[in-house]
């Protein structure tokens, strides 16, 4: 299993905008095949930091997950709406313990 965390910055004058736009990219990437968990939120005491949060069944699952259409229409609107600050890691998960 791979578990994806990140952060993006969007501008707060694009933020609503981004926000809708976001609905349709996570709504999509949870139907993918592989696609345990998708989410998006943004920080509560930093207005327009996004947190990333992911999980996939295999590596391969998340590959295709960033050659599908919805993911590349979203890289254009991440970049009209002036998205900085990108940080996304992937980490291989090879066992789980409940907290």
């Amino acid at each position: 299993m791979l578990v994806v965390i990140g952060e993006f910055r969007i501008p707060l004058e694009h933020a609503e905008e981004a926000l809708a736009a976001m609905a349709p990219v996570i709504t999509a990437s949870r139907a993918e095949p592989g696609c345990l968990s998708y989410a998006y939120a943004e920080d509560v005491l930093e207005k327009g930091l996004f947190r990333v949060s992911e999980a996939w069944e295999s590596r391969e699952a998340l590959r295709a997950h960033f050659a599908s259409d919805h993911m590349r229409a979203w890289q254009q609107e991440r970049a009209a709406f002036g998205m900085s600050d990108r940080r996304v890691v992937a980490y291989e998960v090879t066992d789980e313990e409940l907290l």
